[in-house]
């Protein structure tokens, strides 16, 4: 694999921001591990939002304290990936969608960007004391799957999620040494 850097957003990413929520959005991909990227179109307000993501103060009701991060290759500084890490657990994401979020843009997806991205992801979870972290992927995300079985998922359960009606496939991955 390229030399990659796995940052916290920075305004100097903002038009590779733009980029990659504009190439999922083309092809009609899920954007998992982006927060509220989806309903943010300018960058700048994107990145804005994680900075103050990541303080208990500073959210919104119903939400929790997360860090975001861009994947991003040093060849030609192109943010290839996108991971989420929130800090606890409130009722939906124990439910449903866990710790970790993550996408790879759909141009670069199949050539282990995601595995790796988690890799380093779990070693940031441990970093911050989560020690048993939840991960869910739709039932169909083949992609998804692998990725988290290589980095020691356990699957527990799939569960319907009614907002977006989908089935959701629950995993633990265990960080205790």
């Amino acid at each position: 694999m390229e030399n990659m850097k796995f940052i916290e957003p920075t305004f100097e990413y903002a038009e590779q921001v733009r980029a990659y929520r504009q190439e999922l959005l083309d092809a009609g991909s899920s954007m998992d591990g982006t927060g509220a990227l989806r309903r943010m179109e300018d960058p700048k307000e994107w990145i804005e939002y994680c900075i103050k993501g990541k303080k208990k103060d500073t959210q919104p009701e119903g939400r929790v304290p997360a860090t975001q991060y861009i994947f991003v290759r040093e060849s030609d500084n192109k943010i290839v990936g996108m991971l989420q890490i929130r800090h606890y657990l409130n009722e939906f994401l124990e439910k449903y969608a866990g710790h970790i979020g993550y996408s790879v843009a759909p141009s670069e997806r199949r050539k282990g960007y995601a595995t790796k991205m988690l890799e380093i992801g779990l070693t940031k979870c441990k970093d911050l004391g989560i020690h048993k972290v939840l991960i869910s992927c739709i039932d169909d995300n083949v992609g998804s799957r692998r990725t988290i079985l290589k980095n020691g998922g356990v699957y527990e359960s799939t569960v319907y999620e009614p907002g977006e009606g989908v089935n959701l496939e629950r995993y633990w991955i265990d960080l205790q040494d």
